[in-house]
């Protein structure tokens, strides 16, 4: 730790500090008793595009939103788009406990210490009960000093502490954790690493890191970017993981959803227990939500169809039996069953049955979506919020991710809660569905 003496003479030496000083004393005033007492401070560093981002604004912010204070010793700024910028920042606290958690909290930006040093890990002291100065993880890639040596974390995962096993480090969730597990605590010995700013298979100027959300954007063209992107990773040997709501089957999508699947677009699918019923609801009555799908007009006795469609596949024991018993023949649920393709459905408290297949303890269910995880180098969020979240909590940063919605809220919030990587597209469900299939799959069209 460096004395907070060091300021006075950081700002004699950095022109650029003392304006950055100067726009957060202005934010600071009500907060000056608590400057007068700062005893601790850390060197940290950050690069990227700082500027355009509005990430060094956010990682100031946030300094001071936790009671402490800064001075910027140097700033790079780059001079063209494509350059990237970086700071060297001196960063102040009233106490140690302070310091380490806004150390952890500056991370979740790409900020790293100077001089980290090795990392420090404690025993968790019962089952399911980190020690309390834990680290807590961001989705970004992370390294940890153990000796000598920079260890890579396994599955990177926001809001998770790590555990140390030998010489390897993963992420684990608090639910997890069992007492004795040597667990990383504090900031030291940590640094994480900010993905690219742009994603190289989706052409120049298409920016992931943006999380811009807009219904104005060129739709076909960025679904021909997705496309692309899809057909990349596939080629890569990777995986692509969708996450899919009801309006799915709403919309009338169900075809070009199901069409997806069985020519190999769909190697993973997430959901809860609404896309899976109305899904199979469409199959056995042709309604969904008791509407006639293809007129769009409501049917006698429709409101019963879901939960008669969820006692038919309880009856049959399974989505898969019934699409062996020849009971469910078409759809998204068959033609994954059909495919070979796993699928994890996860319920809610509102839930009608459920089926069979899905998870009614919700962290098993979270167990079983990690495990799908290997692989996966492409995401896909269509029509629902709280899935799309819970996925994006559990995916990497450097896992690109596409979320669509005809509702703005619902793609903004996934950026909103971590998922600094996802590309927000406002649409129609159905059409959005259906331009896919037409670029991805051969001859199709809607019967």
């Amino acid at each position: 730790m460096r004395p907070p003496d060091r300021r006075a003479r950081a700002e004699a030496e950095a022109p650029w500090g003392s304006q950055f000083q100067n726009r957060g004393a202005s934010r600071t005033t009500r907060r000056s008793s608590n400057l007068r007492r700062v005893q601790v401070s850390e060197v940290v560093e950050i690069t990227g595009h700082l500027m355009d981002s509005g990430v060094l604004a956010r990682v100031l912010d946030d300094v001071l939103d936790y009671g402490g204070d800064y001075t910027i010793e140097k700033l790079d700024v780059g001079k063209t788009h494509e350059d990237e910028s970086s700071a060297r920042i001196v960063v102040l606290a009233e106490s140690d406990d302070d310091l380490q958690r806004l150390l952890m909290r500056l991370q979740t930006h790409g900020v790293n210490q100077v001089e980290p040093g090795d990392a420090v890990t404690r025993p968790a002291p019962a089952d399911g009960v980190f020690p309390e100065d834990f680290y807590s993880t961001t989705n970004l890639e992370t390294v940890v000093r153990l000796g000598t040596h920079w260890v890579p974390v396994e599955h990177p995962e926001m809001d998770c502490g790590l555990r140390v096993v030998g010489n390897r480090v993963h992420t684990v969730p608090v639910s997890d954790v069992k007492a004795g597990d040597q667990i990383v605590c504090g900031a030291g010995g940590v640094k994480v690493v900010l993905p690219p700013r742009e994603h190289k298979a989706l052409g120049e100027h298409f920016e992931f890191m943006a999380s811009t959300v807009s219904s104005e954007k060129p739709q076909a063209l960025l679904v021909r970017q997705i496309a692309e992107r899809m057909r990349e990773v596939k080629g890569e040997g990777g995986r692509i993981l969708w996450v899919a709501g009801p309006a799915v089957v709403h919309t009338g999508a169900s075809m070009p959803m199901a069409a997806l699947v069985e020519n190999g677009w769909v190697d993973v699918l997430f959901s809860g227990n609404a896309l899976a019923t109305h899904d199979i609801e469409s199959s056995l009555f042709g309604t969904s939500l008791g509407v006639d799908l293809a007129h769009g007009s409501g049917v006698e006795h429709g409101h019963e169809h879901h939960i008669r469609a969820i006692n038919t596949i309880r009856a049959a024991g399974s989505i898969k039996a019934a699409v062996d018993d020849g009971i469910l023949t078409s759809g998204v649920m068959h033609a994954m069953v059909k495919a070979g393709r796993p699928f994890v459905l996860v319920g809610s408290v509102r839930d009608d049955g459920p089926l069979p297949d899905v998870y009614t303890d919700v962290i098993e269910g979270q167990r079983a979506m990690r495990e799908q995880l290997h692989g996966v180098g492409y995401a896909i969020m269509v029509a629902t919020m709280l899935h799309s979240i819970a996925t994006g909590n559990i995916l990497p940063a450097s896992i690109p991710l596409v979320a669509v919605d005809i509702n703005p809220a619902t793609v903004t919030k996934l950026a909103d809660r971590g998922s600094a990587q996802a590309l927000g597209i406002v649409t129609d469900i159905g059409l959005f569905l259906e331009q896919l299939a037409l670029e991805l799959v051969p001859g199709y069209s809607r019967a």
